[in-house]
């Protein structure tokens, strides 16, 4: 069964040309009809599946368009042209913070956050406590997240992201953030999630992370797919091409 269902899909944003140095002068153009913009494809004629039980990774350079198209799956985004077809249940990952209020206490926001994803209230208190102890934020529950780390933002939001089995789980790169063991942590409730029947798609840096947890993967170059296909193979080129990169240049 496919959980995922991606087809042509392309995300045009609208770039000013020129830069404005307050908002008087933004407003000014805009009303006088001064106002330029050039298109800017972030994602282009992009297509993939991903089926029940899927560990999918999305590799790429810095602006190859992992994210946007990670929230044009999630709904963040509605593309500028083709199509997504997601079955199920969604548990975004994909900006540390979004759905939390950082004036308010992490106790605060795990109800907040875990509403936002669509729990109730009474099952937020039942798993409260296995929420807590998953993060190790118990001593700092009741301190605004705004004082909080960004490792610390990250381990409150997985651990409320991943206290239900959704369908489909989202992450980008959620597991850079935080220290080792952490991160193995995170890896292991992946798993776990996994075994119960949730599909994964990870974006992340570490092409070491991807080899180790993925299945498939999808390689985007510049807002296309270079190359998708089994993990080992795609990783392979993806590596062999990078390297040859950092060689050149050094």
């Amino acid at each position: 069964m496919n959980m995922i269902e991606v087809n042509n899909v392309s995300m045009r944003f609208n770039m000013a040309k020129e830069k404005h140095e307050s908002l008087k002068e933004y407003f000014l153009a805009a009303v006088q009809g001064k106002l330029q913009f050039e298109e800017f494809y972030a994602l282009r004629d992009v297509s993939l599946t991903v089926e029940a039980g899927d560990f999918y990774g999305l590799v790429g350079l810095n602006g190859s368009g992992k994210s946007t198209l990670l929230k044009v799956i999630s709904g963040v985004f509605k593309p500028s042209a083709g199509s997504v077809t997601v079955r199920g249940t969604i548990a975004p990952l994909i900006e540390l913070g979004a759905g939390f209020d950082f004036d308010l206490t992490a106790r605060e926001n795990i109800f907040l956050n875990g509403t936002v994803l669509g729990m109730t209230p009474k099952y937020i208190r039942e798993k409260f406590d296995e929420i807590v102890e998953f993060s190790e934020l118990r001593n700092f529950l009741d301190i605004p997240l705004k004082n909080y780390s960004s490792g610390m933002v990250s381990r409150l939001a997985f651990a409320v992201a991943t206290i239900t089995k959704p369908d489909v789980l989202i992450a980008d790169e959620i597991l850079a953030v935080g220290d080792f063991l952490f991160q193995q942590k995170c890896e292991k409730r992946m798993q776990e999630l996994m075994s119960g029947g949730t599909t994964v798609i990870l974006v992340s840096h570490s092409i070491e992370q991807i080899e180790r947890m993925c299945n498939k993967v999808t390689w985007l170059e510049k807002g296309h797919v270079r190359m998708q296909g089994p993990c080992a193979e795609v990783c392979a080129a993806y590596k062999e091409l990078n390297g040859h990169a950092q060689e050149a240049q050094a």
